[in-house]
């Protein structure tokens, strides 16, 4: 039986459930990133309040500190950070694209030196699944080579045969240790479409990848430098080649406006810091476009962020108060620019949701588009 059901369709739109060890997720979906275990600025309980449903963990980091086992012995990443709802942990290929000058990438698999005290590690296929078995997240995804854009067709084609073996490699690991682990029993496992943005050579991965087989899909390699308009072409390519009834999730993508682009193109699942980051730095997204709670124009403004919001942040606080939260530097600033950044995207998912089961979701892209981008960021 399947762990993914597809409820509804909207054109290319899809809406659907993914059952997981630790509940039910209602897709579309945005995870909040937590790498280290933790989604910066928030407790458990400020990610319930915001209407997470699941939250992305990063292997690299989590092997490196605390250590996987530790956690295992912990009784897995879930009770260690005391997340009871779905967890996806990332295989750490996109480190092995952000750390370009500290690995060594062989076909054994990526030889790179810790970026906390210098030590040197080997993060192979095999070993990035036993870790995530260790953590006993929900979703664990296969380890991946992400190369970086622009590149020659021959690096591109090389890094997807690469990734095809690799994923491989984790498959069969996965299979034949998955259900004699400690907490990774009922785990799932995502495969990763890699190819640049080279149409051919994404159709060439997904097939490869397919091939092997695996719970869930993964659109890799994304949002490294590339244009919106070359991102959505790269989905709109590869989602006709991933299976219908599965689950596809596009990795750390992105803007408001980009999920929806992108759930317009058949995309289920997406991650990304924008809205942690933004939410520390004072870049805060609204229903008429983002805003920069810095500038002076917001210092006796007693209005909230938006009206339209229903965050405790909007019912509770005022733009001119949030500035000076920012200005001053505390810490509060962080914490509730955060929850309400989140709780846009994650307000936004839902509104999605609704739009695709009531056959409106042309209608919702379209309202969203325009009001979105009607008020220019005020720098």
């Amino acid at each position: 039986m399947s762990a993914f059901t597809l409820t509804h369709q909207d054109g290319a739109a899809r809406r659907g459930q993914l059952v997981t060890a630790h509940g039910t997720i209602d897709t579309p979906v945005f995870m909040p990133v937590g790498t280290q275990g933790s989604v910066k600025a928030m407790t458990p309980r400020d990610l319930v309040e915001v209407g997470a449903s699941i939250i992305l963990g990063n292997t690299y980091h989590l092997h490196l500190r605390p250590g996987d086992e530790l956690i295992q012995r912990r009784g897995g990443l879930h009770r260690f950070i005391g997340w009871d709802r779905p967890i996806l942990t990332d295989s750490g290929g996109y480190q092995v694209f952000s750390l370009a000058d500290r690995r060594v990438v062989t076909e054994a698999g990526v030889e790179f030196q810790s970026h906390l005290d210098g030590s040197r590690h080997l993060l192979s296929p095999e070993s990035a699944v036993d870790i995530q078995l260790n953590l006993g997240s929900d979703v664990a995804m296969v380890l991946d080579e992400c190369p970086a854009l622009p590149a020659e067709r021959t690096v591109i084609d090389r890094s997807v045969d690469l990734t095809a073996r690799w994923a491989r490699r984790c498959r069969d690991r996965f299979l034949a240790e998955r259900d004699g682990s400690a907490t990774g029993h009922g785990q799932l496992q995502f495969g990763i479409v890699q190819g640049g943005a080279d149409g051919e050579l994404r159709a060439k991965s997904a097939a490869l990848t397919v091939e092997v087989g695996f719970e869930g899909y993964a659109i890799g390699g994304l949002s490294v430098g590339e244009t919106n308009d070359t991102m959505y072409k790269v989905i709109e390519q590869t989602t006709p080649w991933l299976p219908v009834h599965q689950p596809r999730y596009l990795m750390g993508v992105g803007t408001p406006l980009d999920l929806i682009e992108a759930v317009a193109r058949g995309v289920d699942m997406f991650d990304c810091v924008m809205p942690t980051r933004n939410a520390r730095n004072g870049r805060l997204f609204t229903s008429q476009g983002p805003i920069n709670i810095k500038n002076a124009v917001h210092a006796e403004d007693d209005g909230p962020v938006d009206h339209a919001c229903g965050c405790y942040t909007c019912r509770t606080f005022s733009r001119a108060y949030l500035r000076h939260l920012f200005m001053a530097g505390e810490m509060t600033s962080g914490v509730l620019n955060t929850l309400h950044n989140l709780f846009f995207y994650l307000d936004t998912m839902r509104g999605v949701r609704e739009a695709i089961a009531f056959g409106t979701f042309e209608k919702f892209r379209q309202d969203f588009r325009r009001s979105f981008s009607s008020r220019p960021l005020i720098a």
